[in-house]
């Protein structure tokens, strides 16, 4: 028996009128607002510089989609919340997106396919026989502390670089894959590095290593880097205990980088607080409430560490249990007395968590390649989108409402808006949703992008 599909379809209605729907719309697209996307994307000169990142050796004649259109295709597509490759099969033939990757013949050509893309991932870093197209690791996070560079007009004082890992669950037979008995999974264990807002380092590792394996390595790139521009700003490394190691505390005192890492407890350090501790005590007797009392004293390590350095304490008594930490810092007590160093400059790399939440929101954790290189590049691809989304949260959005909000909510209010395509000879007009509800804040990121 023949299937006939209905071109129509009824649904019940108000009144007496009935709903009528049928897929005779034309072309539309759900990501109108992707458009601010790509004058970001011009004001930051980001995805032309990140794709002379990767080396084309396929033969010119015989390539269809260049690196340039693949690179854009997969970062858009990120930060739009399409995280599969798969997704892009049933994309190829969107207008808006291959508007956006570049194509020239909008509408007569498709755009890369999941096996073409995935060849883009697989690039390696070394010339191959069948993999064409090779990533240069060291351009991309060049390119990552350049566009934080070009974000200040002006030099700044100081800076801040925090350090910190997440963990990404593995559910395959990745190379390098390893059981993490306190994230109790397999997984990765990538280092990222911010300063506020602005990424500077995502860097891949597996989970068989020390949590600041390599961070002294991406350090000295960064600062190496800064420097040459800004050969005076101060730089203060901020971090957990889990960077406080005598090679990196050692490397910052050699070469002028303040640090403050927290410090494990143990009971050597609460020893030395025993004056505040019961002072803290005291005070939460008397109020009722967590008590805080600071201190501070010179420590040194019985091996690990080479000298004795300053440490800050935080002396907390909450109801019923003792709440103690320890920081570590170069910083003297004339500049950072105690209290403020805790409260207002350590305390401060809570905000990096948040941060990293918005890697994972553009799919950073999708890790399903074989290969660790592999992984890195789609590593690579979900940082480009971070920076794309937040050069527009920077650029067009700052002293709006929108101006702190995270990744999801800019491409769920902002970029998802309907929109209809029609292309002619002379223009492509793209007619968004007249019941838009932010049209304002719209027309003002618009405005701010063209300035």
């Amino acid at each position: 028996m023949t299937e006939c599909t209905p071109s129509s379809f009824e649904f019940a209605g108000p009144g007496r009128r009935t709903v009528v729907a049928r897929f005779d719309g034309g072309t539309m697209s759900s990501d109108g607002g992707a458009l601010l996307l790509q004058q970001t994307d011009r004001r930051l000169n980001l995805l032309g510089r990140a794709a002379a990142c990767f080396e084309d050796r396929r033969k010119p004649w015989l390539i269809e989609h260049r690196v340039e259109e693949m690179l854009a295709q997969r970062v858009y597509g990120l930060a739009l919340g399409y995280e599969d490759l798969s997704d892009h099969d049933q994309l190829r033939d969107d207008p808006l997106l291959a508007l956006l990757s570049g194509k020239k013949r909008l509408g007569d050509e498709p755009l890369a396919g999941k096996s073409t893309l995935n060849r883009l991932e697989l690039s390696s870093e070394e010339p191959s026989r069948y993999k064409k197209i090779h990533c240069q690791r060291e351009g991309l996070d060049e390119l990552l502390t350049a566009v934080f560079v070009e974000a200040h007009r002006e030099p700044p004082e100081r800076i801040v670089l925090d350090l910190d890992v997440t963990d990404v669950t593995l559910h395959g037979h990745q190379e390098g894959r390893f059981f993490h008995g306190y994230y109790n999974s397999y997984c990765y264990l990538p280092l990222y590095i911010f300063s506020g807002e602005h990424l500077l380092c995502a860097r891949l590792r597996t989970a068989d290593q020390d949590a600041a394996a390599g961070s002294q390595q991406e350090v000295e790139r960064i600062v190496a880097q800064i420097r040459q521009v800004w050969p005076q700003v101060a730089i203060i490394l901020r971090a957990d205990a889990g960077f406080c190691r005598e090679e990196l505390m050692a490397w910052c005192e050699e070469n002028g980088v303040d640090y403050v890492f927290g410090l494990a407890r143990n009971e050597r350090l609460r020893k030395r607080i025993e004056e505040e501790m019961a002072e803290a005590a005291r005070q939460q007797q008397e109020t009722q409430q967590p008590a805080r009392v600071f201190g501070e004293f010179s420590y040194q390590t019985r091996e690990s560490w080479s000298r004795a350095r300053r440490v800050v304490a935080k002396a907390e008594q909450l109801e019923g249990k003792e709440n103690p930490r320890y920081v570590v810092t170069s910083l003297g007590a004339e500049q950072w007395p105690a209290q403020p160093l805790y409260e207002q400059l350590y305390c401060q790399r809570g905000e990096m968590e948040n941060r990293i939440k918005e890697q994972l929101w553009l799919f950073a954790d999708r890790v399903s390649a074989e290969t660790l290189a592999a992984n890195q590049v789609r590593l690579y691809l979900s940082a480009l989108a971070y920076v794309l989304l937040h050069g527009l949260r920077q650029l067009a959005l700052r002293g709006t409402e929108w101006g702190r909000a995270q990744a999801p909510t800019i491409r769920l209010r902002l970029l998802k808006i309907g929109a209809q395509i029609r292309i002619t000879a002379r223009k492509v007009w793209i007619s968004l949703a007249s019941s838009y509800p932010l049209q304002n804040i719209f027309a003002h990121a618009w405005g701010q992008l063209r300035c």
